[in-house]
């Protein structure tokens, strides 16, 4: 699995696909420049070789991982927009609206922390 194409491509539920598809675009839209790539069979995001998000999927929600430090950040937030998180990721439920403002918001933090980081994840 090289691209997004090949990830999506994967996913059994045409639902969770479609969806999948829609945040995918939105981060081309929104996020012009950042690098799309498939590692540890997952996609992510980067900025300058370095980490600034990455996603996966669950039975019940798809998960979005932009490191520990942005999602104690932002918890208060995550947890008013009706989302759980772990210590590493924010669990977006596939029957729930996507919290674009929300996102948007991790990743731009993630972007600017990260805008002089010389390592794929933070030290």
């Amino acid at each position: 699995m090289e691209t997004i194409s090949d990830y999506l491509a994967k996913i059994d539920n045409p639902e969770h696909r479609a969806q999948m598809e829609v945040v995918f675009n939105w981060m081309k839209e929104e996020f012009p420049d950042l690098k799309s790539k498939i590692a540890w069979n997952q996609p992510m995001f980067t900025d300058h070789d370095t980490f600034i998000i990455g996603f996966s999927i669950a039975k019940n929600n798809f998960a979005v991982s932009p490191e520990a430090v942005v999602v104690a950040r932002f918890s208060e937030a995550i947890k008013a927009a009706g989302y759980t998180h772990t210590a590493n990721l924010v669990r977006f439920p596939w029957d729930k609206p996507v919290n674009y403002d929300l996102l948007k918001e991790m990743i731009e933090f993630n972007v600017s922390d990260k805008a002089d980081c010389e390592t794929f994840w933070r030290k």
